[in-house]
């Protein structure tokens, strides 16, 4: 009799271990018997507020889940306890990105980082994190150390070039856009790249070259024929843009620059009903954009319409100031400190 007692003080004991409490509650969450193993986990973390298995597990169930509110103290106590867990700083990420948090997202990969220094993967996430921010100096600094690790990656000379471009480092773009090219020469985004800088430093014949050269090698990547058609109305060529604008379009259907463009090569054309016809589509496609609305006032003050001219050019005012990124380029800022 005494014997069984003090078994089901021991069975008692152990079904308050947080321990066999998490073990247990790991068994039900692979049955799918969530409802059980989250009040097993509860249960555990009641018992030992730090025990770090628990915080964890029950945090990447709630990501699994998509319940990031509900991950996200629990992740950041796991972490705290831990204090050198790379996947418990990671997924608390995950869950500040998910709620929109975007520096304490950043914080915590930070952190993650320092334990797994080499983890590009982390590196590329992180750096189009900060580029979101407009962090640019933080985006630029990272996807060049990530760059140094694996240099036989194309995707991380683009997200270098990106990065200096949003910094406003032309330089050191147009470097690693040259390296790009250099290493990559049927790559057609590398061409592009490389042309796109080329134009900037105002090496016109250059950039053509390597644009056609782009072209030919993907048919469907839209930027080259938009750059293209873009340089040819710019250069008062707008009859010879219309195709290239139009194959830029056909590639990306929702392409609102290459719309834009395209209406005013077929205005400087006299072409007002199709240039009509192409803005109207335009601000189906993005409705909060200002410059399709300019335009069309442009074209109903030539033909005539002054009514109808000055609606859209209110509209396109309203929207600029309702909308100032839009068309505004974005400045960089510094990360903060806390």
């Amino acid at each position: 009799m005494r014997t069984l007692f003090l078994l089901c003080l021991l069975n008692a004991a152990k079904a308050q271990d947080p321990a066999v409490l998490s073990e247990q509650a790991q068994l039900l969450a692979e049955q799918n018997r969530s409802v059980e193993a989250e009040k097993l986990w509860t249960n555990a973390i009641r018992e030992s507020p730090k025990y770090f298995p628990a915080l964890f597990n029950l945090g990447y169930f709630y990501v699994k889940q998509g319940r990031m509110s509900d991950a996200e103290p629990v992740l950041r106590k796991a972490a705290q306890v831990a204090g050198n867990n790379f996947n418990a700083y990671y997924l608390l990420g995950v869950a500040c990105q998910s709620l929109g948090r975007s520096e304490d997202a950043l914080r915590a990969w930070r952190s993650a980082l320092r334990l797994q220094p080499e983890n590009l993967r982390l590196m590329q996430v992180m750096s189009v994190e900060y580029s979101k921010g407009r962090y640019f100096s933080e985006a630029a600094e990272l996807a060049t150390r990530a760059l140094s690790r694996k240099d036989d990656d194309p995707n991380l000379y683009f997200l270098v070039i990106k990065a200096y471009q949003d910094a406003g480092d032309d330089v050191a773009a147009r470097a690693i856009a040259k390296r790009a090219v250099e290493k990559f020469p049927n790559s057609a985004r590398a061409n592009f790249e490389y042309a796109f800088h080329l134009q900037k430093e105002g090496k016109l014949a250059e950039a053509i070259a390597y644009l056609e050269t782009a072209m030919k090698a993907a048919p469907s990547y839209e930027e080259p024929y938009f750059f293209y058609g873009n340089l040819l109305v710019d250069q008062d060529r707008s009859a010879e843009a219309i195709p290239f604008l139009k194959k830029a379009i056909e590639n990306r259907t929702d392409y609102v620059p290459a719309r834009v463009v395209l209406a005013r090569a077929l205005m400087n054309l006299q072409r007002w009903e199709e240039a009509i016809a192409e803005l109207k589509q335009t601000m189906q496609l993005d409705p909060k954009h200002p410059e399709p609305h300019l335009l069309l006032s442009q074209i109903y003050f030539r033909l005539g319409d002054e009514p109808s001219a000055k609606a859209e050019k209110q509209i396109s005012f309203r929207l600029r100031r309702e909308n100032p990124a839009i068309l505004e380029a974005l400045q960089a800022r510094p990360f903060p400190a806390n």
